[in-house]
């Protein structure tokens, strides 16, 4: 009789790496250059948006969670032109500050496409669903604790270092309740989309971008974060 194979495990460590390669997948295809993170990884006590650029988004539905992605000015800057040169536009036509609302729209406009193919591998592989809001841009020139870890029960945060083509650094924070999927019969995982299928979306969505979420100046700031309880 032979015994039975232990069932997969699928925890916080898994979600992080999961989302990484989100991130690694969605800004290696729109800036047709080499995005990669580091191998180590840091456990965090609070997770908070930092200068110069960054934005924040939360998870709900499946399991719970917010991720933050902090942006050094320079790295915000060659995301956006790699992303427009590749797009056609003229090195001319593009804003020459990481503070230009045109920068924040478009590093927007990434992210959100980087929330909806780790939303969709959680669909696919894991057989749960999970629901975000549309990441907001904030040029900031002060640090800004996120407290919405409280509304977790057992959070647990993680911070990973991210590099550019260029070796800009930017930085990824993730807390999430401490959570295990465990596989309880075997089942066969959506295919992803393949990734001329990711260029064709952006091509699209530069051709008909969305009303995007504008960058917000330091008193909208405010607000929104008191508008979210924090």
């Amino acid at each position: 009789m032979s015994m039975k194979e232990p069932p997969v495990i699928y925890g916080t460590e898994d979600v992080l790496i999961s989302l990484c390669n989100s991130v690694t997948r969605v800004l290696t295809v729109a800036t047709q250059s080499t995005i990669h993170y580091s191998g180590m990884v840091q456990r965090i006590s609070k997770t908070c948006l930092k200068p110069d650029i960054g934005c924040f988004v939360l998870f709900d539905g499946g399991f719970s969670g917010l991720v933050i992605i902090n942006f050094s000015g320079a790295a915000a800057m060659e995301i956006y032109e790699s992303y427009m040169l590749s797009m056609g536009m003229s090195k001319s036509e593009l804003a020459t500050s990481f503070t230009a609302d045109e920068v924040g729209n478009v590093m927007g406009e990434l992210m959100n496409q980087v929330v909806g193919d780790f939303t969709g591998k959680v669909r696919r592989e894991l057989q749960t669903h999970i629901t975000q809001n549309q990441p907001k841009m904030l040029v900031l020139n002060k640090q800004v604790m996120m407290s919405v870890d409280a509304n977790l029960d057992k959070p647990e945060a993680r911070r990973v270092t991210f590099y550019t083509g260029s070796n800009n650094i930017f930085y990824l924070e993730l807390a999430i309740d401490h959570t295990e999927f465990i596989k309880v019969y075997d089942f066969e995982p959506q295919a992803a989309p393949n990734p001329d299928e990711l260029i064709a979306q952006a091509h699209l969505a530069a051709a008909n971008p969305p009303a995007p979420a504008p960058v917000t100046s330091n008193s909208d700031t405010d607000d929104l974060l008191k508008s979210l309880g924090m």
